[in-house]
């Protein structure tokens, strides 16, 4: 038998040892532990910035225009940035009316 041949060989029998491990595999019914049941999701426990969210997804274009869409979005941006408290900016001064560089003006 020449190398070539018994290449493919090696190759055919290892192919099939693979199939064979995975329908074996695949077959195979998991054992859950005793202290495991089914699992039963938990109650939903209200989000007031969620509930909040989707009240203003809900409004759509005039949520731009609700002053309590506006401090929603401003708290979800500060929870998002890990900011401990609001930014002065955010919920004093409607952010419609803040030019992009008015942060620059009172740096200096």
């Amino acid at each position: 038998m020449d190398g070539k041949t018994f290449a493919r060989v090696v190759a055919v029998v290892f192919v099939a040892v693979a199939m064979a491990a995975t329908a074996l595999e695949m077959s195979r019914k998991e054992d859950k532990p005793a202290g495991e049941g089914p699992h039963i999701p938990a109650a939903p426990v209200p989000h007031p910035l969620r509930d909040g969210l989707r009240r203003c997804q809900v409004l759509g274009e005039a949520a731009l225009r609700d002053e309590g869409c506006a401090r929603l979005w401003a708290a979800q941006r500060d929870r998002f940035l890990g900011l401990e408290k609001p930014s002065r900016s955010s919920t004093s001064e409607p952010a419609a009316s803040r030019s992009p560089d008015a942060g620059l003006h009172e740096a200096r």
